[in-house]
């Protein structure tokens, strides 16, 4: 088995295989949803078959996300086996059913964030969205002085960092306090098929926001996140780095500087070209000028209901 930088066995992700024949009505005895009651449905995808519904559970606001699963390879079989068909229609060569299939193989996936705050919610509310173009001098003078006064909290990713949470989901860590970095699973990924894999790494030192904080002194950093990044999906998934997309995210959507390894086949939120820059040109960038993204400008999309987006538009930038 692989070692983890830490001298730990690196480990492979946890599959459902043993409990997939589990009582389809068992519940977990604190199961948040049963007491859940909807308020309103934020927003929902018929395309990406999720739902998100904002509410309370027990008298706090909450937010709770459904989303239908992809479905298996490996489960197709007893998938068509043993599943019910109802028909719908039937004409010539083509026929339409409804498939009822086991409950085993019909999961949703259910995010359930309580207590949620005004952030939360607004966050998952359907908005129009506008493109902003950030000059180096707009981030000195308008980004950041918003995020200072913002309290945008990173406690959970400390959390992460100290073992405090999550730490079962890390499949490899470098421990090392500038050039360090851990390696999990991000939540959109079920970790039970390849095409729609999705890791984060997240760096050990906690003085670097975001890609505008980054200069050449930073590059040991970078290039230890996307060797050992590859190194370790390549060798626990068989997911070789020409078939990873690794970027960041501007904006974040947490001021602590973390990288995302996704697969090419998956179009994940967030990886278009209006917001997702890619590792191996920002190295490249860095190496060539020190203070790249200190001066360059780059743009980015905002919500309506952003705060940021008003700041922009006081200033006379939009």
């Amino acid at each position: 088995m692989a070692e983890s930088e830490n001298g730990g066995a690196a480990k492979r992700p946890k599959t459902d295989a043993d409990d997939e024949h589990r009582d389809a009505g068992e519940r977990s005895p604190d199961s948040p949803v049963s007491d859940f009651e909807i308020t309103r449905v934020l927003r929902e995808c018929a395309r990406e078959k999720n739902i998100f519904i904002h509410g309370k559970v027990k008298g706090q606001d909450a937010v709770v996300i459904l989303e239908k699963t992809p479905i298996r390879q490996d489960t197709l079989s007893e998938l068509l086996k043993s599943s019910r068909l109802h028909l719908e229609m039937k004409n010539d060569v083509y026929s339409s059913y409804q498939l009822q299939a086991p409950a085993h193989l019909n999961e949703i996936k259910t995010t359930v964030i309580c207590p949620a705050t005004e952030k939360h919610v607004k966050k998952y509310l359907h908005q129009e969205v506008f493109l902003v173009e950030e000059s180096g001098e707009d981030y000195r003078t308008v980004t950041l002085p918003y995020i200072s006064s913002q309290s945008f909290s990173v406690q959970w990713v400390h959390n992460i960092l100290e073992k405090k949470a999550e730490a079962d989901r890390i499949v490899f860590e470098d421990p090392d306090p500038v050039t360090g970095f851990v390696l999990l699973p991000d939540f959109k990924w079920d970790q039970k098929q390849l095409q729609d894999l999705y890791l984060i790494a997240i760096v050990h030192r906690r003085d670097v926001k975001s890609l505008r904080d980054l200069t050449s002194q930073h590059l040991p950093l970078l290039t230890n996140i996307r060797r050992k990044g590859e190194d370790t999906i390549q060798r626990q998934y068989g997911v070789p780095p020409s078939k990873l997309r690794v970027y960041f995210h501007y904006q974040p959507s947490y001021y602590h500087l973390h990288v995302h390894f996704t697969s090419l086949e998956y179009s994940a939120p967030g990886s278009g070209v209006e917001r997702a820059h890619l590792l191996s040109d920002v190295i490249q960038n860095l190496q060539a000028d020190s203070s790249y993204y200190q001066k360059r400008s780059l743009a980015f999309p905002l919500r309506a209901d952003d705060g940021l987006l008003l700041k922009f538009k006081e200033a006379g930038k939009l």
